[in-house]
Formats: C-alpha cells, structure tokens, sequence
C-alpha cells in the first residue's frame, strides 16, 4: 500500500506497548525483509488487549473476547478515528463500536471465522475435540447448553459481520464458511430480539441526534467474501535446490492445540514400526508438553523440537527438508504449507481446509504433494514420498513450486486487495 498508494497514512493499532514504532519497523525488516517507510505508518497503543487474549477467559472463550474486543475499539476510537477501519484480526464484534462512536465504513480480511457450521455440528454431534472437551462431549445436558451458547453466538457473529461494507477472505474454505454466516437465518432468535433491536436503534438515533452526527457514508451488507490469498515472499525460498535432500520430515507451526503436533507424533511411530527401515539418530530438543507423549511412543530420538527458531535456522531446515507436516483439521489457509511447496519441500497436509482445496491441488491432472487424515495415513502418505524415485520427487516438487510462487505471491496479492475496492470506501 505504501509503494502504491503513497499520499494514504496508514495507522495501526497494537497492544504492544512494550515496543516503540522504530522496533517494530525494524523486526518487520528483519523478519519479513519488508522495509516500512515510517513517515506514512503510525501505531496506535492499547493498553486493554489481555482482554483479548486467551488467558483471560478460561470460560466462555468466546463471549469473553468478544466483549473484551468491543471494549479495545472503544479505546482506540477514543484515542483515534480512523477514515476508513479494516479489522485484519477477526474482531468482528469491533465492527458494533467503530459503527456506534466513529460512523466510518468498515471492511476486514478475516483468516478464520470466529465461529463456524461445523463447530455447531462437532458440538452437537458430541465429538471430542481440543475445543469441545470430552467432559462436555460426554454429557447431554452440557452438550445442549453449549450448542444453545454457540447459536447464540453465531446469529451476533452474523449481525456483527454484516456491519461491514467489504469482507475480504484467505482460502475457499474461510469464503465458504464467511458467506453461509453472512446468510445465516434465525427466525426463532430474530423474534427474541426484535425488542431489543428496535430499542437499540432508538437510542442510537438519540445519540446521534445529541452529538450532531451521523453516518457520512452508505452502507450496503456485502452478500459474499471476496478471496485474496495471503502474500508469501517466496523468491529467497525458490532457490533453494530440489535434489540432493536427507530424509528429513519438517513441520513448521506455532505450539497451538489446533496444529495438533501430537498427531505428528503419533504419525511417527505408526511410520517406524511399520517402516523400521527409515529410523534415523537425530539429537532432541524437546517442548515439554510432547516431551512425554514422545517418550511414551519411543521416539524421541527421531523427534526435534525446534521453539522460537530465528529465520536463518527456518531457511535452513526448510533447504533440507524432504516432506512439510501440515496436520491441522481445517487450516484456513496454511502459509506454512506454500513455503515449504516454495522451497521444494513436499507437502504431506490434513485433506481439509486451504491445504486440500486451494493449495495441496493439481496441476494439469499431476499432483503436487499428498493428504491423509489421521496418523496411520499421514505415515503412509511420508513412506510413499521416501519411497518415490528421485525423478518422481523432482517432477512434483518443480510443479508445487511454480504453483506456489505464481499463485500466492505478494504481487497476487496486492492486485487481490486492490480489487477488494478499499479505496473506494476510503474517498467515501
């Protein structure tokens, strides 16, 4: 946005109080290798953003960062207004109090949906997963309460959605989801809360009214979301060369419950006990909540733990590596998945989500990496890629690369956002 639209400043909010703009410019540079100019990029400081974290709401997660996330926009409209908001966060109940205080048009490019259809169907199909707890899986009564909380949920997530003038997405999968929640229909609630709907625009007119102000600009619900796959700088990536690599397997993900690494574990001893041939010595290093889980499946020493690896370190493994680990269920997207296709890396993902419908996909009816779905098949996907012949690994790993650097390249991207029609609702 800088090199294109210079005379735009752009002001970013951040709850990183401990940090002055000049390191955060700098550890862009650093870490992206994107050089920000400082004359038209401002920040922001909350002081309110443990209302968003995790920690803070050990119940009701969800409910809570809502809320905590409307009371971080009352702070910042306070401390600024902006002439255009664009929520790149997934704080979609923000949008109630940008339009309430500020009255300027709203956009967002939304990762991953808050809430989701297939959340309400795990819950109420009782499945166990790392967000709905075999406690509440296992009893009727909390299974119910909950799918209550999550239509709940859902019919505001909605509401709060439709607030905004232009939705932006990173994969089908989130555009999927993004417009079945923009369409969502409640009649049930809709009647509960007509009261408090017609009450609420009432008292919104009044404020208004007492503060002489009023909205500048026309707001239409957009139907539908928009994709725009995410910028992955993979030109340092794309040089690395394709033969020549150790049977090395690399994942490379956050320690979050959702990357499920614990099945990457699993997936490793299915792969060893069934292929004792591919057992390699390798040094540990250990994240102590998989340090246990390794030890019980005997295989710790095939088993490196790499935490808070610096970019040099990542570059490194990923010039080596032979097969990338994605085993996350409905990975919204999945950068991790194009950088290792970049660095010629094979991917071997959980068939859901971005990697299965917009990344992992073939080329001219060849393919350009496997899926699986549990570890038994993940082991059997990473044996058949050690076992493909050299010339049969370089085919695909030559195609997953120029699929990977064609298609989610910063260049796409930015034309991807300038058709967004942002600029539009800016001179609004």
């Amino acid at each position: 946005m800088q090199r294109t639209e210079p005379d735009v400043i752009s002001v970013v909010y951040s709850g990183d109080t401990d940090a002055t703009k000049e390191q955060i410019i700098a550890k862009v540079k650093a870490r992206f290798d994107i050089a920000l100019a400082p004359d038209s990029l401002h920040f922001v400081f909350l002081e309110s953003r443990r209302l968003v974290e995790d920690r803070a709401w050990p119940r009701f997660t969800l409910l809570g960062q809502s809320l905590g996330s409307m009371y971080l926009a009352w702070e910042a409209m306070c401390k600024f207004v902006p002439d255009l908001y664009i929520d790149t966060m997934g704080y979609a109940f923000t949008f109630h109090v940008v339009a309430w205080l500020a009255g300027v048009p709203i956009g967002a490019y939304v990762h991953y949906p808050t809430i989701s259809t297939d959340m309400l169907a795990r819950v109420q199909a009782r499945r166990t997963t790392y967000a709905n707890s075999g406690a509440i899986s296992s009893s009727t009564i909390l299974s119910r309460a909950k799918l209550l909380y999550y239509r709940l949920f859902m019919y505001h997530y909605a509401l709060a959605l439709r607030r905004s003038s232009f939705l932006m997405v990173n994969s089908s999968w989130t555009k999927n989801h993004v417009d079945a929640i923009l369409a969502h229909a409640d009649p049930f609630l809709d009647l509960i809360h007509f009261p408090l709907t017609f009450l609420g625009g009432l008292i919104l007119s009044l404020v208004h009214v007492l503060a002489h102000s009023f909205p500048t600009h026309a707001h239409a619900t957009p139907k539908r979301a928009a994709i725009v796959y995410p910028p992955c700088d993979t030109h340092a990536l794309s040089q690395f060369p394709l033969d020549g690599r150790p049977s090395l397997l690399l994942s490379l993900a956050q320690f979050r419950p959702e990357k499920d690494h614990a099945a990457q574990v699993h997936m490793m001893a299915v792969l060893l006990k069934r292929y004792p041939e591919r057992r390699q010595a390798e040094d540990s290093a250990r994240v102590d909540e998989l340090k246990a889980l390794a030890a019980s499946l005997q295989v710790t020493d095939h088993v490196e733990f790499v935490v808070n690896a610096p970019y040099p370190r990542i570059l490194e493994l990923l010039s080596q590596a032979s097969v990338g680990l994605n085993t996350m269920i409905d990975e919204h997207f999945g950068i991790n998945v194009v950088e290792f296709m970049a660095a010629g890396v094979i991917p071997v993902v959980h068939a859901s989500g971005g990697p299965l419908h917009d990344i992992v996909v073939p080329i001219d009816g060849q393919r350009t990496g496997l899926h699986a779905k549990d570890p038994e098949s993940f082991a059997e996907s990473v044996h058949d890629v050690l076992a493909m012949s050299e010339e049969e690994r370089l085919a695909i790993r030559a195609r997953a690369r120029q699929w990977a650097t064609t298609t989610f390249s910063v260049e796409a991207f930015e034309r991807g956002w300038t058709r967004s029609g942002w600029a539009r609702w800016l001179s609004s």
